[in-house]
């Protein structure tokens, strides 16, 4: 069984830099995620700080500080590097945030397949023959 993509959004939404959250299903529980755009890459973290687990924004797509150069935990004003999560100042120190796999495909950013994992898993098939591939 193929799974479809999950579409987030068109990677020419996505200001270079600039951030973007949305809600996505993870085997029916909704989960809060961002997607960030440096360089001409696009970065996929869960959106919740290692510190105390609330989300990182206060407003809409605002995940990065004032210069754009990390992303920024509103709530105690933690920083984390863009491309690897890693806090680099504040009280988590040490900690990075949960990464989430997204793929960038004809000019769309989705959910990597990795993630689209479905609710249950499938059926056995059985083979008939030698078993031998």
């Amino acid at each position: 069984m193929s799974i479809p993509p999950t579409v987030l959004c068109d990677f020419d939404d996505l200001d270079d830099p600039g951030a973007k959250g949305f809600v996505v299903d993870r085997n029916g529980a909704r989960l809060r995620i961002f997607v960030v755009r440096r360089d001409g890459r696009v970065f996929g973290y869960v959106n919740s700080c290692p510190h105390v687990g609330a989300p990182l924004n206060l407003e809409d797509d605002a995940f990065l500080d004032l210069f754009k150069a990390n992303i920024l935990c509103a709530n105690h004003f933690a920083l984390f590097e863009i491309h690897s999560g890693r806090c680099v100042r504040g009280p988590c120190s040490g900690r990075g945030l949960e990464p989430f796999p997204v793929a960038v495909r004809d000019g769309k950013v989705e959910v990597a397949a990795a993630s689209r994992a479905p609710d249950r898993p499938e059926e056995p098939r059985h083979r008939s023959g030698s078993g031998k591939s």
